[in-house]
């Protein structure tokens, strides 16, 4: 009885001076943000006409730039697609006329510096980054790459190889071919804008055509300079001006890039495919420019249509009707070209036609009534909060302030955006939702498995209008090329060949089940030789792998092109004999191996009465040959071997185990000029993880004993 009384009197005192309930979060008030104070660079033109931009920033001891070429791909020739990006790719790997790719590559490790380059739809760029106190060399290798780029054969046959083998590729993956068909028909077929690459453009790239794509688009006044970090501007342009002032090569002023014409037909298009459970969409059409002064009308507009858990679409179609984990929408403006208007998503197959329906619905609710003050307040906030962003750190702000001025905009084109989102009105959203949201004229984008569906597509005409009644097929077939499949595979593949693979293929799982791996990693014992290893792979040409060895762990990356090496004594860049050993590795990989006859820069032909000869670009060779019930049973090829005569490998295939509807081998006995080598035991194989390469592209953390970087 006692116990209670205290327990009352405890109540009571708690009730006296218990806290008041905090007050909702609607309720409470903050500062406005203050007002983004951007550093202005110090800007100046060389005597070639190539303008500077420096940009002083003392935080940390690093220094950083990039050159913006005014080119692009929307240059490339119509027969040559694909040139603009293979240029900007060998333009540093391709080294140098005094160094080779590889070579820089060593040189920048050793620096903990890199240099880069690439040309996308409407820009080039060659970037380098080091410390303080490697600049000057740093420096050196990006002046050398800019203006003595030697394009070495080798590094372009690696890098069309790579292309062709992403067209080989290109429909495995859903909501890639959703994006890539859609844009092509936004586009046109036969805009740079909507185009696609097919092999023969890529055959019909030769090292001449770089060369002369770099002459014309790569010349002092068709580029602009940006260097930022820690330097005094006096010193940094005083090493510019000597680092560039034999550069006096001119050409005439780069053209304007092409104009946007194309004019989608609205309706609904469809691409099957069987392998799928869900489908994936995007529908709209062409949207604006920059320029335009609806823009932030537009933004907000969409906004509250699709971006953000709390938006239109994703409360509608995700939380209460269950048909989509992730949709979008967004309102695409260039700085010259139209961008577009897109809705995006995925949903299970049954749900297709409902779905689409759905986001129909919700986009006329827009178009005919006006938004709450609250979805409006919500947009604009998210608006204009994320302008801070783009200023936190100082490459943001010089790449901001050139490419303003690269496109002809003003400097203060995004203080005049922000003030132009502060002011839209619950008013301006419906007025542009009414005006450039325009349902009738859409391309609807599906890719999915039909046979799941639970209404069909053209129902969709009754939500949408009559044009959207009848499903136009996407036809996704991948064109053969024309010319020959490459410089080292004159023959064409024998269909006996194509016989004896698709026979090899069939007992393996069927060729449909083995090309849907995009994956693998496995673990593997070498018993006569104490090792393990971690395997993982990304096909066709991404291999990771790490070993633990007596003296310490092992671990090798390459990506085809080049590598690196992890050992107890340190990281290294991998040397040109290792990346052309794991070069051979990843080609005998006998998943992506057994399916040669779909790879175009392969040549399948006939080596025996159960065996094929298989000989990829760059002279890689080898034989497999099939047992009894089509299981592939050895497979042979050579190797450097001793004072530069050829060694002969054999790897015999046992312990066929099923892994996920498909055969793969469990034990290879490796076998060098007659000698045995050793029994490689593979154990917890595993297919398509979702590996990306970023993920095996990450260096691990140099042992404690290791020495640093210098």
């Amino acid at each position: 009885m006692k116990f209670g009384l205290v327990l009352l009197a405890a109540l009571a005192a708690f009730a006296q001076t218990a806290p008041k309930p905090l007050e909702a979060y609607k309720s409470l008030k903050y500062p406005p943000l203050k007002q983004v104070v951007i550093p202005t660079p110090e800007t100046f033109k060389l005597p070639n006409g190539m303008k500077i931009y420096l940009l002083e920033d003392h935080e940390l001891p690093v220094i950083s730039g990039f050159a913006l070429v005014r080119t692009g791909n929307l240059f490339d020739p119509a027969n040559k697609r694909g040139l603009a990006d293979i240029t900007g790719g060998v333009l540093r790997s391709g080294g140098t006329k005094s160094k080779t790719g590889d070579q820089i590559d060593e040189e920048l490790e050793n620096l903990a510096a890199s240099v880069e380059s690439s040309i996308g739809e409407a820009s080039g760029t060659l970037s380098f980054s080091s410390l303080k106190g490697h600049n000057d060399r740093t420096l050196a290798v990006f002046r050398d790459v800019l203006m003595n780029p030697e394009f070495r054969q080798d590094k372009i046959d690696l890098t069309k190889a790579q292309y062709k083998s992403a067209i080989s590729r290109r429909n495995d993956e859903a909501g890639d071919i959703a994006s890539r068909e859609y844009q092509s028909l936004l586009y046109g077929h036969d805009s740079p804008y909507g185009w696609r690459i097919e092999y023969e453009h890529i055959n019909n790239i030769q090292r001449n055509d770089l060369v002369e794509f770099y002459k014309r688009y790569y010349f002092p006044a068709n580029i602009m300079l940006a260097v930022y970090g820690d330097f005094k501007a006096a010193d940094m342009r005083a090493k510019l001006e000597a680092a560039f002032k034999d550069w006096t090569v001119q050409q005439p002023p780069v053209p304007t890039f092409p104009k946007v014409s194309q004019v989608v037909q609205p309706g609904v298009y469809f691409a099957e495919k069987k392998d799928v459970t869900q489908t994936f969409f995007q529908l709209g059409h062409l949207g604006g420019s920059l320029r335009d002064k609806d823009y932030p009308a537009l933004q907000v507009a969409a906004d509250i249509l699709g971006q953000g858990f709390s938006s239109r679409l994703m409360r509608r179609v995700r939380s209460q009707l269950g048909y989509a984990y992730g949709i979008s929408a967004s309102w695409g403006a260039g700085y010259n070209a139209p961008g577009t208007f897109t809705i995006e998503g995925s949903t299970k197959s049954k749900s297709t036609t409902e779905a689409l329906i759905a986001v129909q619905v919700e986009l006329e609710k827009l178009r005919t009534g006006q938004v709450t003050e609250e979805e409006l307040n919500d947009a604009k906030q998210a608006a204009e909060n994320s302008f801070v962003f783009f200023f936190d750190r100082p490459s943001k702000t010089l790449n901001r302030l050139m490419q303003y001025e690269y496109h002809g905009y003003p400097r203060d084109f995004l203080f005049n955006y922000q003030k132009a989102i502060a002011a839209v009105t619950r008013a301006d959203v419906l007025r542009v939702a009414k005006q450039y949201f325009r349902p009738s004229e859409m391309a609807i984008v599906a890719v999915g498995n039909s046979s799941e569906f639970g209404k069909p597509l053209t129902d969709l005409g009754a939500s949408f209008g009559t044009p959207f009644a009848k499903v136009k097929p996407i036809d996704l077939t991948i064109p053969e090329p024309k010319a020959a499949l490459s410089n080292n595979a004159a023959k064409s593949s024998s269909p006996a060949a194509v016989q004896l693979l698709k026979k090899a293929q069939q007992a393996m799982g069927g060729s449909q089940n083995l090309a849907a791996i995009r994956d693998m990693q496995m673990h593997v014992d070498v018993p006569a030789m104490s090792l393990k290893q971690f395997n993982r792979s990304i096909f066709p040409s991404i291999i990771r792998q790490e070993q633990d060895l007596p003296f310490g762990r092992v671990t090798a990356y390459t990506d085809g092109i080049s590598g690196w090496l992890m050992t107890p004594q340190g990281f290294q860049p991998m040397p040109g004999p290792v990346v052309e050993q794991a070069r051979g590795e990843a080609f005998r990989q006998i998943v992506p191996l057994i399916l040669s006859d779909r790879d175009p820069l392969r040549v399948v032909t006939v080596s025996g009465p159960e065996a094929v000869q298989i000989t990829a670009v760059g002279g890689m060779a080898a034989t497999i040959e099939l047992a009894a019930d089509g299981l592939p049973a050895k497979l042979t090829y050579e190797t450097p071997g001793a004072a530069g005569k050829p060694s002969k490998v054999e790897s015999a295939y046992g312990d066929w185990r099923d892994v996920d509807n498909v055969k793969l081998p469990f034990k290879i006995t490796v076998t060098q000029d007659g000698r045995k080598f050793g029994d490689l035991i593979t154990s917890d194989l595993k297919l398509n993880n979702g590996f990306k390469p970023e993920d095996l592209a990450k260096k691990p953390e140099a042992p404690k004993s290791a020495p640093a970087n210098p």
